[in-house]
């Protein structure tokens, strides 16, 4: 049985207890540094249909990759370099709060950075914003975890949305204790300090979720098993033997079954972060639907459990091709070229969700413009991004005139067929204050028969900083609404 889980948090001397969450009425108030977000005017942006895409290009660093580089670093005792980190808003959050944790992270030059760490981490003076990177946020949760400090972690109002719990659970199990708002979501303030080893099978596949338990398990007595149902990207336990860590992994009856023993220090390493495949997906789908384009993104990670996106286009009849494979960082990458033609609709496995869950936006956009519809299921943490994803997308296409059949964990869109501009286009698209609705809505608008223009598109940088110069460059004709 559970025992109940007690933390004590200053409000004039108020016993707070969480019993297997968080409670549903918190005592604490909270800083007014993290009340919520002032809303910026919106700037729209436009997207028209024009003449084929065409060029070479390096896309932004892996997303997923940089996050880790710098947390591992901050854990790791020594200097840790990074060549190629993504200069996002949402990593650069990270970056932050590493600083705020007394890490020393500089930056040398564009994407070099250095990160030197003591082998642990210290209290923050205060909360740390993760803005909107919910990676940053459950990362950081699982690395404050094992350390006798109290951190107080928040976000914009869209990560304020998001579920914690998921995390909470697992850290709750290791001994960790928190307080937070209903559901699990944020403001978490979290205390971590002596923690224990757990089993924990993963209630749905979540790389973010499995990452936090295994950060917190390198403080914990034992050995932690985590057992995901379905494989999901591996990119913290790649990372953690680079730093130095031992770590299990093997494949049952249960599922990948991934263990890490407590008590191993880090030491820093040397990083090269690849082209992150979330963002080529936006440049490799616009080629695909734009009547004569041919477009390569150079140096895309090709991690198989990042690149389902790949394998469904290519099922789907797309002109997809790999050049220059190689190993670069412990990873494999190579040059992805995508070229125009027609594509067929096809049903995509709910096995393959772990492999492509931040794709299914764009793909969706493809699909608008195959012979046939294309039934995308398994997708319930669709739900639970940015946005409502299923929802979003739905409503997008709606807007430009293509079906789509929105179901409770699923998308199925009725293609307009042929290899010609057959998407009528011409909606004004709400993006939710989502990059990947804002990016995706962009795309199937340069490809359409009218424009396609989103209510804002700020947000786009915290993924993919300079996509509308990146795309410019090619020929795509995107400017302020």
């Amino acid at each position: 049985m559970r025992r109940p889980l007690r933390a004590r948090f200053e409000k004039g001397g108020s016993l707070a207890t969480v019993k297997g969450g968080c409670q549903k009425q918190s005592p604490v108030r909270f800083p007014s540094t993290m009340k919520p977000d002032i809303p910026m005017a919106p700037a729209g942006m436009i997207a028209r249909p024009g003449g084929a895409l065409r060029g070479r290009v390096r896309v932004p660093s892996d997303k997923s990759i940089s996050h880790r580089a710098l947390i591992l670093g901050g854990l790791a005792r020594g200097v840790t370099t990074v060549e190629g980190l993504l200069e996002a808003d949402d990593v650069m959050r990270t970056a932050g709060a590493m600083r705020a944790f007394g890490v020393t992270v500089e930056r040398s030059g564009a994407g070099l950075w250095r990160v030197t760490g003591e082998g642990g981490l210290k209290a923050p003076d205060g909360p740390i914003d993760c803005g909107n990177a919910g990676t940053a946020a459950r990362l950081i949760l699982g690395a404050a975890a094992g350390f006798s400090i109290r951190a107080t972690v928040t976000g914009d109002a869209s990560l304020r949305r998001r579920p914690m719990g998921r995390v909470l659970d697992p850290l709750g199990r290791m001994g960790a204790t928190w307080i937070c708002r209903d559901e699990g979501r944020l403001p978490v303030s979290l205390r971590g300090g002596e923690l224990t080893a757990i089993t924990y099978r993963l209630p749905q596949p979540s790389a973010q979720v499995k990452s936090a338990i295994l950060l917190a398990a390198l403080r914990a007595r034992g050995e932690t098993r985590v057992i995901e149902p379905a494989p999901t990207r591996d990119h913290t336990e790649r990372m953690l033997r680079a730093f130095g860590a031992q770590v299990r992994v093997e494949d049952s009856e249960e599922g990948r079954v991934i263990g890490v023993a407590g008590g191993q220090d880090l030491e820093g390493a040397r990083v090269r972060a690849p082209g992150d495949p979330s963002s080529a997906a936006f440049i490799l789908v616009a080629a695909l639907i734009t009547p004569g384009s041919a477009v390569t993104a150079e140096g895309v990670l090709l991690n198989p459990l990042r690149t389902g996106l790949f394998d469904t286009l290519r099922e789907m009849g797309a002109d997809l091709t790999i050049e220059n494979p190689r190993e670069e960082g412990g990873e494999r990458v190579g040059d992805v070229t995508a070229r125009h033609g027609p594509l067929t609709g096809v049903t995509v496995l709910p096995s393959r969700a772990p492999a492509m869950i931040d794709e299914y936006p764009v793909l969706a956009v493809a699909a608008a413009y195959a012979e046939g519809p294309t039934v995308m299921r398994g997708l319930g943490e669709l739900r639970l991004k940015e946005s409502d994803r299923i929802a979003a997308m739905a409503a997008v296409l709606a807007a430009c005139g293509v079906e789509a059949q929105e179901e409770p964990e699923g998308l199925v869109v009725m293609g307009t067929g042929g290899s010609g501009p057959a998407v009528r286009g011409g909606g004004a698209v709400r993006t939710h204050g989502d990059h990947r609705i804002a990016m995706s809505a962009l795309v199937l608008g340069l490809g359409a028969r009218a424009p396609v223009s989103v209510d804002e598109a700020g947000m786009i940088a915290t993924s993919f900083p300079g996509f509308v110069k990146l795309m410019a460059g090619l020929g795509a004709d995107i400017e302020a609404a």
